[in-house]
């Protein structure tokens, strides 16, 4: 699902826009039903309800293609590169690093 989101073209931010617009329509639906519909409070109450159980998901879509868009940002390593990064991880340490492997 998160790769035909990727697909379409939607970003984390849309997503996390789209949450805090649910919160903010759960509580516009919640006043609307309150005072325009005259069903009384446990009708509003599950309109907003209702709604306000959006904002997690798109949060969570939201963290699922932010955890996406980085890593697609993470340039791939060589064997060499890696190795070298050890070795001077060693040094760092105050050790030598065995060259036993070269």
């Amino acid at each position: 699902m998160i790769n035909i989101l990727r697909k379409a073209g939607v970003k984390s931010s849309t997503m996390y826009a789209a949450g805090f617009a649910s919160i903010g329509l759960s509580f516009a639906s919640w006043l609307t039903s309150k005072s325009v519909e005259h069903a009384g409070l446990d009708r509003a109450d599950r309109w907003g309800i209702f709604i306000g159980q959006w904002a997690p998901t798109f949060f969570a879509l939201g963290v699922a293609l932010r955890i996406e868009e980085t890593q697609d940002t993470e340039v791939p390593r060589s064997k060499h590169d890696i190795r070298e990064e050890l070795i001077e991880a060693g040094y760092a340490e105050g050790r030598a690093p065995s060259r036993a492997g070269v």
